[in-house]
């Protein structure tokens, strides 16, 4: 139940997805792929903040919820900013891919991963996911041993899909494609990131 449940959420449209589709199409598969381990690392979080209960205090507190709900809903404005104001390439710069960007424009390995990280971390909706799963198959008899389990295949999981869909989008005809019109999925995908951080906040208004 759990790798049925997880696999439909991670595979759905998200902050995540959209993060990972920006740098395979913007960058190149090495920044993707580190994007992908700071998501995988993020989801430690959730796991920790569900196994140990600090997600349930979270759930039940408003003003922490309310906190965090604002951090994530201003990171994910931040990132569909930059996703908003994409433009075409030039002509000339559509014979050679990513020429509109050099290598020092790219961000470093180790920031693309704190992107993942911060992108997954912040996200409120995978607390509550976590929580609310975990508050199914977990009791206060199960063993330290089933917890550890259940958490590390959550974030082994996490890691490969996102690694896979780095290297799909990554494929030089994918990629081709993608680099003459990706300046439309980096548009759509900044909407969507924009569209949560509003959905956040309006819900988190709204209770």
């Amino acid at each position: 139940m759990i790798a049925v449940v997880h696999f439909l959420a991670v595979a759905s449209p998200g902050p995540d997805f959209a993060l990972i589709f920006k740098q395979s199409i913007r960058y190149n598969r090495t920044i993707a792929i580190y994007s992908s381990l700071g998501i995988a690392t993020g989801i430690i979080l959730h796991v920790t903040y569900s196994l140990v209960g600090i997600g349930l205090l979270i759930a039940s507190d408003q003003r922490l919820l309310t906190l965090l709900t604002y951090l994530a809903a201003s990171y994910f404005c931040y990132i569909a900013w930059h996703g908003l104001r994409a433009k075409p390439p030039k002509d000339e710069e559509i014979s050679s891919q990513n020429s509109d960007i050099t290598e020092a424009d790219f961000p470093s390995n180790r920031k693309a991963f704190i992107t993942g990280f911060l992108i997954n971390g912040l996200n409120v909706k995978a607390t509550l996911f976590f929580v609310s799963l975990f508050s199914v198959v977990i009791s206060p008899d199960t063993a330290l041993n089933i917890k550890l389990i259940y958490g590390s295949y959550l974030v082994a999981a996490t890691g490969v899909w996102f690694i896979a869909l780095s290297y799909l989008l990554t494929l030089p005809k994918v990629r081709s494609l993608l680099h003459v019109k990706g300046y439309w999925v980096d548009r759509i995908m900044g909407g969507v990131l924009l569209l949560l951080a509003i959905q956040l906040v309006w819900n988190n208004l709204s209770t």
